[in-house]
């Protein structure tokens, strides 16, 4: 659809609060910033939020994240609604509309639906002050209708819109080397890594870095430059998209 096109991965924990799971405002508002300022720059971008389930937890009187798929897809159905309001107000500040587009693996499982949303982007990615924002539609999908996480989901879309570049933001600066705790900046081979790997998942998270890793995978070899970047911090966001921000930098496959 377009050469220039990045798409942002917010996972729940950098979302909400990891202390009761609700949205953690003061977080979404630099986020917001952060990619605001991109558009303004004059870069397309996709956003694909985690954060549903997570945000319309309170709502339930839990304490953690719910395990029942009923519980969680009623959850979602109240944090979306929650979610969406507070991005359209937040993103309405920088003159930018956001759009929801819901999706489930179904939608892109076959060739006439995965055209049906890619006719969709390409519209709203035509609009410059429009900023599509994409979730799994968690209210609906049953496990075998999963992406997995919105990691997948992210690099799948990132394809089929023929973006340059993933950008998974998460609550680490990157890959961590577990051996000297220092940043890996920069991943050629996708498959040299996956020894680094650590269960981290938060109590409001789904992803770990062994999924983000196997959706880099899938991103790097449909050529698509990939980054997993902090997302507390979204001012590097414009570094990252200059080439010189902190983050692990995964390269495309060669021969892409």
């Amino acid at each position: 659809m377009t050469h220039d096109l990045t798409v942002i991965k917010a996972g729940t924990g950098v979302l909400t609060k990891s202390a009761d799971g609700t949205l953690d405002r003061a977080a979404l508002v630099h986020l917001v910033s952060a990619i605001a300022g991109l558009i303004d720059g004059g870069h397309r971008c996709l956003f694909v939020s985690s954060g549903a389930v997570g945000s319309g937890v309170s709502a339930f009187g839990l304490d953690a994240y719910p395990q029942d798929t009923a519980t969680r897809q009623a959850c979602a159905a109240v944090g979306q609604a929650r979610l969406m309001q507070t991005y359209s107000s937040l993103f309405a500040n920088f003159e930018i509309t956001a759009a929801q587009v819901l999706l489930t693996a179904a939608d892109l499982g076959t060739a006439e639906r995965a055209a049906n949303v890619s006719t969709t982007l390409g519209r709203l990615l035509a609009e410059p002050r429009i900023l599509p924002i994409i979730n799994e539609n968690d209210s609906v999908a049953v496990e075998e209708l999963k992406f997995g996480d919105n990691d997948m989901l992210s690099v799948r879309v990132a394809k089929l819109a023929g973006a340059k570049r993933v950008i998974l933001l998460t609550s680490v600066d990157g890959l961590m080397d577990p051996e000297t705790n220092e940043l890996v900046a920069e991943v050629t081979h996708i498959d040299e890594v996956f020894r680094h790997v650590r269960e981290d998942k938060g109590r409001f998270s789904m992803g770990g870095m062994a999924s983000k890793l196997s959706a880099v995978k899938f991103a790097v070899d449909a050529g698509i430059e990939t980054h997993i970047a902090h997302g507390r911090h979204p001012d590097r966001l414009a570094g990252i998209v200059a080439g010189n921000g902190i983050s692990t930098r995964f390269h495309a496959a060669a021969g892409c």
